[in-house]
């Protein structure tokens, strides 16, 4: 081999290993600028939807997923649940969810889409605490007559298993329910119900 061909032969790998190198540096330049457009948990918590997996709630179990950074609430209520919402109207405030806090398809007994299950922002009407979850039915603490829902400790209001307020408490309305939407049997769609049956 003579030196003239040694030297192209080094200048061909020199060529080959600069651009490899180059172009390494080159992808790992745009990672920043490529992840910088994805939403942030920010910008996700500021609004973008959220899914949250139903599957392994029991029956009279509760989870709690953050949506815009509240807390949202899914319940999957029990048959007697449901059944003791259909028995309690004269004692709330708004039973029929007239007040606009929800959308049309929560403007039910069980407001909800699925009876079984309740979505609602786990945050006090009255001045923004967040209530403890109380399902039993008559306990000593809260008196013979509660059917099981919501307390709030704060100041004492109470909402049923749907999120309806109770009379004469301090929060003026029911819980907010959110936007939502089923995604499959056993994933929910949270801030989102736009193309939902």
């Amino acid at each position: 081999m003579s030196k003239d061909d040694a030297d192209l032969s080094r200048r061909r790998f020199l060529t080959a290993a600069t651009t490899v190198v180059g172009g390494v540096g080159v992808a790992a330049a745009l990672v920043p600028f490529i992840s910088y457009m994805a939403p942030s948990d920010r910008a996700k918590a500021a609004g973008a939807p959220v899914e949250a997996d139903i599957s392994k709630i029991e029956p009279g179990e509760k989870i709690t997923v953050l949506w815009r950074g509240k807390p949202v609430w899914v319940v999957r209520r029990t048959p007697d649940m449901l059944e003791r919402l259909k028995k309690i109207g004269d004692r709330l405030r708004d039973p029929n969810s007239e007040v606009p806090q929800q959308p049309e398809y929560a403007k039910n007994v069980f407001r909800s889409r699925k009876p079984e299950y309740l979505v609602a922002v786990g945050i006090c009407t009255h001045l923004g605490c967040s209530p403890t979850y109380r399902p039993e039915v008559g306990p000593e603490d809260l008196g013979a007559d509660w059917p099981g829902g919501f307390f709030c400790p704060c100041h004492g209001s109470r909402f049923d298993l749907a999120g309806r307020v109770f009379k004469n408490v301090p929060a003026p309305t029911n819980l907010v329910i959110p936007p939502y939407k089923y995604l499959s049997e056993s994933l929910l769609l949270i801030g989102d119900d736009k193309g939902a049956a």
